[in-house]
């Protein structure tokens, strides 16, 4: 079943797409029927700089499994950087 929980993430980085490599503003992240992947729901991830139009989207349709081996690799990545490193993206 379909959840319509729709997060919604400002971002800050780059992502190749079909168009080549872009600037990335913005992520929606939601569970539905996927576009593309072969089971009837996915969680799903658009990345997108919505001011370059439609075209600038890097999409993502994943299990359940896979979506939260991805958060925790993530996490766990993030927590071995030196303090040091991170100092240049805190936030006041």
């Amino acid at each position: 079943m379909c959840t319509y929980q729709t997060e919604n993430v400002v971002l800050r980085g780059s992502g190749k797409s079909r168009i080549g490599w872009m600037k990335v503003t913005d992520a929606t992240v939601y569970f539905d029927h996927p576009v593309h992947f072969a089971d009837g729901h996915a969680l799903m991830i658009d990345v997108t700089d919505p001011s370059r139009g439609p075209d600038a989207r890097i999409a993502l349709e994943l299990d359940p499994n896979s979506a939260r081996a991805l958060a925790e690799s993530i996490l766990r990545t993030l927590d071995q950087v030196s303090e040091g490193l991170l100092d240049e993206f805190a936030h006041p």
